[in-house]
């Protein structure tokens, strides 16, 4: 009965043990933290990164925790210095966006064992160490090229009811700063690629609300349109949303921007998704699950700057069911000659930014 009773108790205590040596199921491969300068719910930029970190949280088994900032910008930098400081929280901590860049650079180097993604702004490496910093960018200028191309061929071939006939188009920015005119300035080469003589109309937001200001974003669209522009092109992430009001009203036309903004709209507003014909994809969920995968496997280059275009699948215009449906053989080809004309350095695009040396795609 001694012998039985020891054998018990041995067993026991090995049960024990490996109980407390296996790993926690639940316990996350990496916790991530998503700081949003804003809302989600945007439909476009801030909607586009969280899509992908979530299909990270699915695909990669990591945490994710999101803190939305909101609209108010005295609120980003306390409310950026309080999560950074929470290092028990996180593992990697990613935000991007021009407004918050400095923010990021100011405090980097105080946390040299954590990981920071910062997206859609260069990162001035002269200002910090950052050597815990992976920066990604986006070589929106590509994209918005084949925007321009896009309406100004739809416009050539005649390919939609109520066209003006005056070679108008135009571009609203949330902020008249280089990452947004990046996309302008390709906008309008891509356009006058096609019809040399095109009228670009810009203007920005401005104020406050630069990129959740729908009323404003309605307004300036209204006049483009009144002014005989046949699309607008969005660069104002929400105020866009006021954008495609206007095109309804007019019966003319917009080019949406990060996200497809058709598919977004189609079921909760098939009226206002007609008038999207196209986005200009910036992939940013796509970039960011992408840099998730990359960081699980070791692979992710801390302390630099990524550009990624349409090589790089992460940029491009969405081609949904209705944008097939919609546009002409004629068109669609002359928008593929474009892309690859990009992809093979044929056509070098303007930029508001640092010049990106091309490389020819194999």
């Amino acid at each position: 009965m001694l012998r039985l009773i020891r054998i018990v108790v041995i067993a026991a205590l090995l049960m024990a043990a490996l109980i407390v040596q296996q790993p926690t199921a639940a316990q996350p491969i990496l916790r991530v933290t998503h700081i949003v300068n804003g809302t989600l719910g945007d439909r476009s930029f801030f909607d586009s990164a969280q899509e992908g970190l979530e299909r990270a949280v699915t695909d990669f088994g990591i945490s994710l925790k999101v803190i939305e900032l909101g609209e108010d910008q005295a609120r980003w930098e306390p409310g950026i210095d309080d999560a950074m400081a929470d290092t028990d929280a996180y593992d990697v901590l990613i935000l991007g966006g021009s407004l918050v860049a400095d923010y990021l650079m100011a405090r980097a180097d105080l946390y040299p064992d954590k990981k920071f993604i910062f997206h859609d702004e260069p990162i001035d490496f002269t200002r910090c160490t950052c050597a815990n910093v992976y920066n990604v960018i986006y070589a929106q200028n590509e994209g918005a090229y084949l925007a321009g191309v896009y309406a100004a061929a739809m416009m050539k071939e005649n390919a939609l009811p109520n066209l003006s006939g005056k070679n108008i188009i135009g571009a609203v920015g949330g902020l008249d700063i280089p990452v947004i005119n990046d996309f302008i300035v390709g906008y309008a080469q891509g356009a006058k690629s096609v019809i040399p003589e095109m009228t670009v109309l810009t203007q920005y937001i401005g104020g406050e609300r630069p990129f959740f200001d729908l009323a404003k974003g309605l307004e300036i669209a209204l006049a483009m349109y009144d002014q005989g522009a046949d699309f607008t092109f969005s660069v104002a992430g929400g105020s866009g949303l006021g954008m495609i009001q206007a095109a309804q009203q007019r019966g003319k036309y917009f080019i949406g921007v990060d996200s497809d903004q058709w598919l977004l709209l189609k079921d909760s507003d098939p009226a206002a998704a007609e008038v999207v014909l196209t986005s200009m994809i910036k992939n940013v969920g796509g970039a960011l699950y992408r840099a998730i995968g990359l960081l699980l496997e070791d692979q992710l280059p801390f302390g630099e700057t990524e550009i990624v275009g349409i090589a790089e699948g992460a940029i491009g215009l969405a081609k949904n069911e209705y944008y097939e449906r919609i546009t002409p053989a004629s068109v669609k080809a002359i928008v593929a000659q474009a892309e690859e004309d990009v992809m093979q350095c044929r056509v070098i695009v303007e930029t508001a930014l640092a010049p990106r040396p091309c490389k020819p795609s194999e």
